[in-house]
């Protein structure tokens, strides 16, 4: 889901930047359910299995909590901004959109990829899978 999301956000950068408004909008709207929807699957999974050790060792743990640092810390900053962005946008505050969504976008990005990246590496890189 945060894979979707981010392409999701890329399309919507590239539909804007072609003033594609009504497309942007789609493609905006889109990422934001997607996000949502992994957001309350994240909790689901969390509240049902708790916290999942990471298993790796040497350089590459300090390179797993470097990542999952700043994504952890950027995810909580990033929903009040992405709501903020969504309410502007919707309502046609084009001016203060444009101001916000300039902060709101890479940020978003930033936390969509490298929570596609956490799990990776949590998971399949150097875990045994979330299933198994």
């Amino acid at each position: 889901m945060n894979a979707a999301s981010a392409v999701f956000l890329l399309v919507a950068y590239r539909a804007i930047r072609r003033l594609e408004i009504e497309r942007h909008r789609r493609w905006m709207l889109a990422a934001a359910g997607t996000s949502a929807c992994f957001l309350v699957s994240y909790l689901a999974y969390h509240a049902r299995v708790g916290s999942v050790r990471f298993a790796g060792v040497g350089p590459v743990r300090s390179i797993y909590f470097a990542i999952l640092g700043s994504h952890t810390l950027l995810a909580i900053l990033v929903l009040p901004l992405v709501l903020r962005t969504l309410y502007l946008g919707l309502k046609r505050f084009d001016d203060k959109h444009r101001r916000i969504a300039k902060w709101t976008f890479p940020v978003w990005l930033y936390v969509s990829v490298t929570g596609v990246v956490v799990y990776v590496m949590l998971y399949h890189l150097y875990g045994r899978g979330p299933f198994r």
